[in-house]
């Protein structure tokens, strides 16, 4: 349960209203989801989160795809519900399949293990990796 009510379309009004119609443009989405609804109590996080967000998952050096698949990966590992579904559905929408969705999991269920690992055993870095 949210601590915070949505931000209806309805009630946004000034800069929420804006960012609102920013974001529908921008995904070609028709619906407002959850997450900026729910941002929307705080405009200035609002604000600061979509200009972060845009620059951040915007184009760059990596595939547009594969930034979906990363955020997907850190949010697995944060136990992100939202931002798992979120960015998986994104990331299909950028070109990846179920077969590199798949692959990633389990690179994060591993990572996840051999990190513990070497936590656990305080592994000393080699020189090499230095």
């Amino acid at each position: 349960m949210t601590i915070f009510k949505k931000i209806s379309e309805n009630e946004a009004t000034g800069k929420v209203k804006e960012i609102f119609e920013e974001i529908k443009e921008a995904r070609q989405i028709t619906e407002i989801p959850n997450f900026w609804k729910t941002m929307a109590n705080s405009p200035d996080t609002l604000e600061r989160t979509w200009r972060s967000l845009q620059q951040v998952m915007g184009k760059g050096e990596l595939d547009p795809a594969v930034k979906e698949l990363i955020y997907v990966a850190v949010s697995i590992t944060n136990n992100c519900e939202y931002c798992i579904k979120s960015h998986s559905l994104a990331a299909r929408k950028k070109g990846a399949t179920d077969g590199m969705i798949n692959e990633m999991i389990a690179i994060v269920g591993m990572a996840n293990e051999t990190n513990r690992l070497v936590e656990g055993y305080q592994v000393e870095v080699d020189d090499f990796l230095k």
